[in-house]
């Protein structure tokens, strides 16, 4: 007869090659989710970040550069978490359409309301629940930048609809280890989501 501690085991062992997930099934398929969003949201801000330039907008330009690298940032993290978790990323396509800067604006505005207002929050609750700890600091990183992008967006798009993009900031810094970014030309010490020294951050200017 099979003993309760034998057969524990033998479902730890099952688990590790079948891949098993059991209580976090739900946070990985909001991880991969959420690899997928960040993923084609940094191909398509950086493809409006080369519309804005032929639009004679520089410092649109530099905006949209800088986000495309935090968003590209907020998909590496989440990769490592899925991969920390034991599972396989697969490659995945981006699929946008690049119009007008003011188009552009107005789709990344709608992009990181419902990511900050929506997805996110639903995630993490989510993830707390599975008790995913890494998860939940991936996703609040996303979360808590998504917020500063929607502001970045929203003022643009009145600078440009007031035709004032030259009272734009000229220089964006991003922290490479969560995505923070800083609309300024001195940011912070050290990032407020992570701690990483200003020494660090990346530079985005036209």
């Amino acid at each position: 007869m099979k003993t309760p501690l034998f057969i524990s085991l033998s479902l730890l062992v099952l688990a590790g090659i079948s891949g098993f997930t059991g209580a976090t099934d739900k946070t990985i398929s909001n991880l991969q989710e959420a690899f997928k969003g960040e993923s084609n949201a940094s191909a398509k801000y950086a493809a409006y970040a080369d519309q804005a330039r032929k639009d004679g907008f520089p410092q649109i330009s530099a905006m949209f550069a800088a986000t495309s690298k935090a968003e590209a940032i907020h998909a590496e993290n989440h990769k490592k978490v899925l991969e920390k978790m034991g599972q396989k990323v697969e490659p995945f396509k981006p699929q946008f359409t690049v119009k007008s800067t003011k188009e552009n604006l107005d789709d990344a505005i709608k992009g990181e309301t419902f990511e900050m207002t929506t997805m996110y929050p639903g995630y993490i609750v989510t993830a707390k629940t599975e008790n995913a700890a890494n998860a939940v600091k991936s996703f609040r990183w996303a979360m808590d930048t998504e917020k500063k992008h929607q502001l970045m967006y929203q003022k643009t798009l009145a600078a440009l609809n007031g035709k004032l993009t030259n009272t734009l900031p000229k220089v964006y810094w991003v922290c490479p280890k969560c995505g923070n970014t800083y609309d300024e030309l001195k940011p912070e010490s050290s990032c407020s989501f992570c701690s990483t020294g200003r020494d660090k951050y990346i530079k985005f200017d036209h």
